[in-house]
């Protein structure tokens, strides 16, 4: 699913945020990337997002080169391929649960009628059913990290990114949040790659990746 040979991202002579990073990552896993603030984790997410380009090296997901790609094709597999999961959520507070998670595709053209009813199936298997209606104000912030989540999955990606998602979280909270995680893993097949301080979070993951100072330690 994910392959990287040499990957680097440089932004000066001085600050080399991934430094020759060679990856594999198997379609359906969920790995963990670990690593102290500033080893280049976030980074390695924004270019698997397609959210940057690389400074040198190959990286290659779901077979587009991503290194290479023409902007129309990045904006197309930011689109299709990628769902992207936030530590402070990111939901728009005037829409409901079922609204946040309908926004992806409705930006997509999808028919709103099929929009909510996609968005509410999602809802209902991140274990919100009953808070469909509610306000992102009057959900708890495991609540809202699942809305996330469900938002995240809507369009189906074959990859799904997440920054820190329990970093905002108290531990009861997180561990829901975690055992949505695991239950993407097991039930879904969707390849996962998590960014995390969090040990409960790395020890649901099938492997961790461990960054310093731009490289893979370990």
């Amino acid at each position: 699913m994910i392959l990287a040979r040499k990957l680097s991202r440089i932004y000066s002579p001085t600050v080399r945020a991934l430094d020759g990073v060679d990856l594999e990552i198997q379609r359906g896993e969920m790995v963990a990337v670990t690593g102290p603030s500033g080893c280049g984790k976030s980074t390695l997410l924004h270019l698997l997002g397609g959210l940057d380009r690389p400074t040198g090296g190959v990286l290659e997901v779901d077979g587009l080169a991503l290194e290479t790609a023409r902007e129309a094709e990045l904006t197309e597999y930011r689109r299709r391929t990628v769902g992207v999961v936030f530590q402070a959520f990111h939901l728009l507070p005037t829409m409901s649960v079922w609204e946040n998670v309908s926004v992806p595709l409705l930006l997509r053209g999808v028919a709103q009628g099929e929009a909510r009813a996609r968005a509410e199936r999602w809802v209902e298997w991140v274990g919100l059913w009953e808070r469909r209606s509610h306000r992102i104000h009057e959900l708890s912030g495991g609540q809202m990290q699942r809305t996330a989540v469900a938002r995240a999955l809507v369009h189906e990606p074959a990859l799904l990114l997440a920054d820190e998602p329990t970093g905002n979280l108290d531990s009861e909270n997180a561990r829901q949040v975690v055992e949505v995680f695991q239950r993407i893993a097991s039930q879904l097949g969707t390849t996962m790659v998590v960014v995390t301080h969090s040990a409960e979070v790395a020890d649901a993951a099938s492997r961790r990746i461990p960054l310093k100072d731009g490289r893979l330690v370990g």
